[in-house]
């Protein structure tokens, strides 16, 4: 039996790092980048590259899946307008990437119009997770997500692929998830740099070992902490600044939309926007671990 194809579109820190683990649990993978480093260097895994979006879908044998990777906003819709001339009836979009959930809703209804099927994934765990094993939420149709529910299944951990519901689904719970990552981040920060303030020799990258040891505050997070102060002990090489993808902002505007409060999440949005004007320790801790987790870019000093 042939293997399932699909494509990806976009080879960033994720995108390329999801193509990996697609060819690796089997799938046939094509890929495209406007980046031709990018093209290269995923043609020496073996993974077949095009040079335009035509080209790629050309590639398919059967049924298109296109999944896309690209940054949220403007470009993913461009991407589809481009890519819709090359699609068939009962084709598959994803958008993989962090795309703002009423959006997702917007494109679902655009394209079924053309009857090309639409699913929106939120995709969580990093780089890392991109390549060994995700963590993925998934929205739209149920038949559609049912026909390549193995494709998730395969790239995911296990018990960490989950079909979310009707469209938008998907990117509505990675936005919640989001919103909760920074102000759990915000308040790892916050505790480090009481710390860093106090009077005591404190040795950061011990007390983050300490506390992912048996404490109630044990985690992934934690492990990027002492991570962060391993490669640079007083995080001296960077600035505190805190860059932000948006969906904290999304998170915060729903939950005033929905009439939520939701404080926490509220207040370590502020501090992003805070951290472009002061450099604090606390900004330090949040930079480092965006970089550890994502491979976002820090302000170096």
């Amino acid at each position: 039996m042939a293997a399932q194809q699909i494509a990806m579109i976009g080879l960033g820190k994720m995108g390329f790092n999801l193509a990996l683990n697609l060819k690796r649990n089997g799938l046939e993978v094509f890929a495209f980048d406007t980046n031709p480093q990018l093209r290269k260097e995923i043609q020496k895994d073996g993974i077949v590259t095009s040079d335009s979006l035509k080209e790629i879908c050309d590639q398919f044998s059967a049924q298109r899946i296109i999944w896309l990777m690209v940054p949220s906003g403007e470009i993913v819709d461009t991407v589809i307008k481009e890519l819709l001339p090359y699609l068939q009836e009962n084709d598959i979009v994803i958008d993989g990437g962090n795309s703002f959930y009423k959006d997702s809703i917007r494109r679902y209804e655009y394209l079924k119009e053309a009857k090309i099927n639409f699913l929106d994934c939120g995709t969580s765990g990093g780089q890392d997770g991109a390549l060994n094993g995700a963590c993925t939420m998934i929205g739209g149709d149920k038949n559609t997500y049912e026909s390549i529910k193995e494709v998730f299944d395969k790239i995911s951990v296990e018990s960490g692929s989950l079909y979310a519901g009707k469209s938008g689904s998907g990117h509505f719970i990675k936005m919640i998830h989001n919103g909760i990552e920074y102000g759990m981040m915000q308040s790892i920060a916050e505790g480090f740099e009481v710390l860093q303030r106090s009077d005591y020799e404190v040795d950061f990258e011990k007390v983050a070992t300490l506390f992912n040891h048996g404490s109630v505050i044990r985690g992934w997070l934690m492990e990027l902490t002492q991570s962060a102060f391993l490669k640079d002990a007083k995080l001296e090489a960077i600035k505190g600044v805190m860059h932000s993808s948006g969906e904290g902002k999304w998170t915060m505007e729903t939950a005033l939309e929905l009439g939520v409060p939701t404080p926490v999440i509220a207040m370590s949005v502020m501090m992003r926007y805070r951290s472009q004007t002061e450099d604090t320790f606390s900004g330090k801790i949040v930079a480092a671990l965006r970089k550890e987790f994502g491979g976002h870019a820090v302000e170096k000093k």
